[in-house]
């Protein structure tokens, strides 16, 4: 049973990993959704992957302190009064005390193992203890397209300047890496039959289902601000902006569509209190 414990607190533990492997800190983007079917989208800011975050650091360094041994202490039969214990029975819970620490550290050993293993195949072959781990992330996002800029600037946290234009003949998501699972994404855009297409920013938000950490981080209350970027937390802070000749059909931003002189624009301010993603449906087709 502890065994199977042990076993559900790992995966338990990369399941909420994974929905939160990357998550945005400060930024802008920008999108563009025109009814001729093209679009362009655009990432500046930072992004974090929270597996190399001093948060993952310290949570996989933790280990089962080097305890001193104490006797216990020893009754007499039948009274049950304290007495002194012999040596022999000083000895024999010794032996006891420094089994159970020997098992103790074997226990948290074969976990951190087991959960070094799950991490690195979640990040697709990066092993997060190797030194060379985030030049290895910077890399493989910058093989990719769409990539302009990929700085590394310590305890999980990239620089980056993303974007990308096209026909919008296929649903979109970003970020979508090499090797990497599905994570929440920061922005989609699904296509439905009608011509019409839904735009969602899951990771804008500090909700749990959005990213785990991030609530955890909002918790705490009016600290968290002061909190955010400390130990791999990330500093939510960012706007999004749409911009469509198309038919806005539905939007919860603050303000609503305004007038530009290529059509309309949507304009959401995310934060550490933004507590439901932004969201838009859009008809770009007749």
């Amino acid at each position: 049973m502890r065994r199977l414990g042990a076993i559900s607190a790992v995966l338990a533990a990369a399941l909420l990993l994974a929905g939160c492997m990357l998550l945005p800190g400060k930024f802008t983007s920008d999108l563009a959704l025109r009814k001729d079917g093209t679009f362009s989208f655009a990432y500046k800011g930072e992004i974090y992957l929270v597996a190399l975050s001093k948060m993952a650091a310290d949570k996989r360094g933790k280990e089962p302190s080097d305890a001193v041994f104490a006797p216990t202490p020893c009754y007499a039969d039948p009274s049950g009064d304290e007495r002194e214990c012999s040596k022999n029975e000083i000895a024999d819970q010794q032996a006891t005390w420094a089994e159970e620490q020997a098992s103790a550290k074997a226990a948290a050993t074969d976990k951190q193992k087991s959960e070094e293993a799950m991490m690195k195949s979640m990040l697709g072959g990066i092993d997060p203890s190797d030194p060379r781990a985030a030049q290895e992330f910077a890399e493989r996002l910058r093989r990719q397209h769409g990539w302009k800029s990929v700085i590394d600037k310590g305890d999980g946290r990239f620089e980056v300047e993303y974007a990308i234009a096209g026909k919008l003949d296929h649903d979109f998501t970003f970020p979508m890496i090499e090797k990497f699972p599905i994570a929440t994404p920061f922005v989609t855009l699904i296509r439905r039959t009608d011509g019409t297409v839904r735009v969602e920013a899951p990771a804008f938000t500090s909700g749990a289902t959005a990213s785990p950490f991030m609530a955890m981080a909002a918790a705490a209350g009016d600290s968290a601000g002061k909190k955010a970027g400390a130990n791999g937390i990330p500093t939510l802070d960012g706007a999004l902006t749409l911009v469509t000749d198309g038919e806005i059909l539905a939007n919860n931003t603050d303000e609503g569509p305004a007038p530009t002189a290529t059509g309309k624009t949507l304009v959401w301010k995310v934060n550490a209190r933004t507590a439901t993603p932004p969201t838009a449906l859009v008809r770009t087709a007749p």
